[in-house]
Order: structure tokens, then sequence, then C-alpha cells
């Protein structure tokens, strides 16, 4: 933290919530736009259970990508809110946690919200 008074106070989330909501949203992605390239056979139950949901409830599933990015970019603009109320005025940190709590969300969300500006963590 470059000041004292935490306006550049930024986190980056973990590499297991990285790895593991990129991972989910692009099957996902993959599951709604082109699932003809997704060996669904070779993934057991799991593979059984999404090809019934493509073949049977894709106008859903459609729905549904486009309502996991609502929530996504609902997170990113209340991060911008917790930013302003935490007092990070920082517009280059600001656009680093309204960035990564759009791609992560509440993995990012809740690193923001855990944060206390009144006692600075101590590394």
């Amino acid at each position: 933290m470059a000041k004292s008074d935490g306006c550049e106070y930024f986190r980056r989330t973990s590499l297991f919530w990285i790895v593991s909501v990129t991972l989910a949203m692009g099957y996902f992605t993959c599951t709604v736009f082109v699932p003809e390239k997704i060996p669904f056979q070779y993934l057991g139950l799991f593979g059984s259970f999404c090809r019934y949901l493509v073949d049977n409830y894709a106008d859903i599933m459609y729905k549904g990508w486009w309502a996991a990015w609502a929530v996504h970019a609902f997170e990113a603009c209340v991060a911008l809110k917790v930013c302003s109320n935490k007092g990070i005025d920082n517009m280059a940190t600001r656009c680093l946690w309204f960035v990564q709590t759009f791609l992560f969300g509440f993995a990012s969300l809740s690193l923001l919200i855990k944060y206390d500006p009144k006692r600075p963590k101590q590394h």
C-alpha cells in the first residue's frame, strides 16, 4: 500500500478462485455456444447431465449465461460503491477492483468487503 490512508488498497484474489471461475465460466460458455466441441461422453455423470441440459434446456442455459454475467456486472458496480465507502479514491485502484470483481465475482468482492481502512493490515 503506497499511502497510509488506504486510497490505493488492492488485493488480487487467490489463484484458486481465478482458475476455478475461469474454468467454470469457460465451460458454461462452451456448453451454451459450442456444445458440439465438448466431449460429454468422457465426463461421466456430469457430462450426461450437461448433455441433457444442452438437449432439453438450451434456451434456459443461454438466459442463465447472460444472468451469470449480469450478476458479475452488478457485483462490479457494488465494488465501486464499496471502494467509495472505504475511502479508496485512486481511480486506477477502483478500476482494478471493478475489473477483477467483474471477472471473478464474489471471490474478489469479499476481499474488498473484508478490508477495514481504520486498521490497515500489517504485512
